[in-house]
């Protein structure tokens, strides 16, 4: 699995250009950069998230970023704790109800859909959240619950519940989830397992 590489840390006009082409390019409804810059909540979120994460950094501006992401919330839908680590070009479509939590570990170009949880199941203060890999998807409603591990290049359908490891490469659908090789000789092999959508 690819290291996760914290978005979050890059700086500037280069990372937020990333984020649209990211967003533009994963929605066939967005039209230009400047209407997905200035309409998408889960673009916004994101933003939000990658300043009050830089504020979580430092003990001193904890609270302060807490308030911040707790405002992004009530304006986007999408919560994001400050401590989570977002990978580069991270794109969430839709946005309403999504939950990432604290411990919680996003690689590169990585794409959730509404109401994906990132979830704990433990209430110590460890690592109880999941980390996901690179180039994976999401899909709307999807659960993945405690310190567990989704490797790269993989799709998540709508509504799994995911409670164990996901090998790279496959798809996890169902509840609890089961997982089925992808064709990686396919380039829309990302969208080409109809489980992805129920």
């Amino acid at each position: 699995m690819a290291k996760v590489e914290d978005g979050s840390r890059r700086t500037g006009w280069a990372t937020l250009s990333e984020d649209v082409d990211a967003a533009l390019a994963r929605d066939p409804a967005g039209t230009s950069r400047l209407e997905m810059a200035l309409t998408s909540p889960g673009l916004h979120a994101v933003w939000v998230h990658r300043l009050s994460h830089r504020l979580w950094q430092r003990r001193r501006t904890r609270l302060v970023a807490r308030v911040l992401s707790q405002l992004s919330r009530a304006v986007t839908g999408v919560e994001i704790h400050p401590g989570a680590q977002i990978g580069r070009r991270f794109f969430i479509d839709h946005g309403m109800g999504v939950v990432i939590g604290e411990t919680a570990e996003i690689g590169d170009d990585v794409m959730f859909y509404h109401g994906v949880t990132l979830g704990g199941r433990s209430m110590r203060r460890v690592k109880r959240h999941p980390t996901v890999g690179s180039d994976v998807v999401v899909g709307a409603g999807a659960r993945l619950l405690g310190p567990i591990t989704v490797g790269d290049q993989v799709q998540i359908g709508a509504n799994a519940v995911v409670v164990k490891d996901v090998p790279a490469g496959v798809t996890a659908a169902g509840v609890p989830a089961r997982y089925r090789p992808v064709d990686r000789s396919d380039p829309d092999r990302l969208f080409q397992d109809p489980a992805i959508w129920i």
